[in-house]
Parts: structure tokens; C-alpha cells; sequence
């Protein structure tokens, strides 16, 4: 039986249980796969790793404050998480992926990390 690459068609050489017949052909492949489906979800994903970046970068030690004019002045955009958080005491932390922030008094946000297992 002869076995063809999955991404250009070409017969494959190798192993018996190899899908492509070269990395570029695999990597092809997998990207074709992966990519965002639409301009919509690809500006959504974008503005989520800008605001991840933003957190990332003003949180080095896992928590810490920031004001929001520093935030803004950096293109953070409040309308874009990936969840929230109420805790029994009655806060609400936004998240994006494992960067939160939470809003505090005159205009100031706490910035923590979320600690993943």
C-alpha cells in the first residue's frame, strides 16, 4: 500500500505510520488546521495577547498595583477576558488566561496571578 502525504499529495517514504513527507508539509498542514477561522476571532485573539502581554509586564512579581490611566496608556482593552472571578468576600477578578486584575479605590487596580497546577 502506498501512502501519500496528507498536506501535497507526494508518496511517502519512511516509517509506516508517518502522515507527511516532510516537516515543511506537517507544519503546513497543522497551521492550515490551527488558524484563526475569521478576521473576528483573529482581532478578538489579538486584543486577548495584547491585554495578556500588558498584565504580564506590570505583574513580574505575581501581584502588584497599576494605575488605570497606566493601563490605558498601554492599549489595554477592558472589554476582552477570559473570565471572571467572585470570591466569597464579594470581589470580582477578570482574567485574562492567568493574569487578573481587580478594581480598587481612585482609579487604581491590583494586577495577581492566578497560580496554575
Amino acid at each position: 500500500m502506498i501512502k501519500v502525504c496528507l498536506e501535497c499529495g507526494d508518496k511517502i517514504i519512511g516509517r509506516e505510520d508517518k502522515k507527511f513527507c516532510s516537516d515543511g508539509c506537517r507544519n503546513a498542514f497543522n497551521n492550515k488546521i490551527n488558524k484563526d477561522s475569521t478576521n473576528y476571532m483573529r482581532n478578538i485573539n489579538n486584543k486577548l495577547r495584547k491585554n495578556y502581554r500588558i498584565l504580564s509586564e506590570l505583574n513580574v512579581e505575581g501581584k502588584s498595583k497599576a494605575p488605570k490611566s497606566k493601563l490605558i496608556n498601554k492599549g489595554f482593552d477592558f472589554d476582552f477576558m477570559t473570565s471572571i472571578l467572585h470570591t466569597k468576600s464579594g470581589n470580582t477578578y477578570y482574567f485574562v488566561y492567568d493574569q487578573g486584575y481587580m478594581v480598587l479605590d481612585n482609579d487604581f487596580y491590583i494586577l495577581v496571578k492566578k497560580d496554575i497546577k
